[in-house]
């Protein structure tokens, strides 16, 4: 009689963990396929040409039998599709070809620090002193990582860094504002309409942007492309999602921490990245600070 919701529970932060690493995979795919020598917008049409038609099927599942989208849904969907997934993928395309792939999990993963500062802006939420706190030790790890690169690599770094956590922002953007159209439409509804929207502006800034002949790629980038549209776009989406409904957000949430560390990995096996102290104790600082501002002050006690 106990087993099935011991099992539910597990098999929840399997999906969890599983949806995490295959997320941070993307940054290791879009290094990988930058060494074939395809440019950012090249690289982002193809993922998300091959994502397209699941993101559709998605949006077409979860709105059956729902009421029709009002004109105002529709303006909100392509308002979020351009800041969540368009802009922010495209930024985060372009900061790739100049930092680490461990560098950009890192920034990425400030994202709930920015949806608390948003919330403090938009609706005048206040901070307290415990995730003030905590936002510093997420920032002070972020920037030991941040000073060690660019002692490396040089100025591109700030450049790369930047587009990164422009992305970070953008995304911010649209946690900050999904929230009523999530409770008209459902999570997986506006995540498919989203996203699909997304693509769309993908491939019109590529026919806009560059000629016909940078369709002419290394077959390895058509490879990595779906590789990246399917098991490290579509797939996360669906496992988390999964996971949510069987654990909760707040424990996915926790679970989703494996992600840097997993990129970390990923980044010495497959692109022989340093894992030095500084990543090390970097990559600790900013884990901790999130998820201190990520708790409750009740969850603490």
């Amino acid at each position: 009689m106990t087993q099935a919701p011991v099992s539910r529970f597990t098999s929840g932060l399997l999906l969890a963990a599983a949806g995490s690493i295959a997320f941070s995979g993307k940054a290791i795919i879009v290094k990988l396929a930058y060494r074939h020598g395809v440019d950012g917008v090249t690289l982002l049409m193809f993922r998300m040409l091959f994502a397209m038609p699941f993101f559709l099927a998605m949006a077409w599942w979860a709105g059956r039998g729902q009421a029709p989208l009002t004109r105002r849904d529709w303006w909100g969907v392509v308002g979020l599709g351009f800041s969540g997934y368009y802009l922010s993928s495209f930024l985060d395309f372009l900061g790739l070809q100049y930092i680490s792939a461990s560098l950009e999990r890192l920034i990425l993963y400030l994202n709930p620090t920015l949806v608390l500062v948003l919330g403090w802006v938009l609706y005048k939420r206040k901070i307290s002193y415990r995730q003030g706190l905590a936002m510093a030790v997420s920032y002070s790890g972020m920037l030991l990582v941040f000073g060690h690169e660019i002692s490396l690599e040089g100025d591109n770094v700030v450049l790369g860094a930047t587009l990164v956590f422009l992305s970070a922002a953008t995304y911010a953007v649209y946690l900050s504002y999904s929230g009523q159209l999530v409770q008209r439409l459902g999570s997986l509804r506006l995540a498919g309409l989203a996203t699909t929207v997304a693509c769309l502006l993908c491939i019109l800034q590529f026919a806009l942007l560059m000629p016909l002949s940078a369709l002419h790629v290394a077959p390895e980038v058509i490879g990595l492309s779906v590789l990246n549209a399917t098991a490290c776009t579509v797939l996360p989406v669906l496992m988390v999602m999964m996971a949510i409904e069987r654990i909760g957000a707040g424990l996915t949430s926790q679970v989703g921490m494996i992600g840097p560390m997993s990129t970390l990995i990923m980044g010495v096996l497959f692109l022989n990245e340093a894992l030095t102290v500084w990543i090390l104790a970097g990559t600790a600082l900013v884990l901790g600070g999130v998820f201190w501002v990520t708790q409750t002050p009740k969850a603490l006690k």
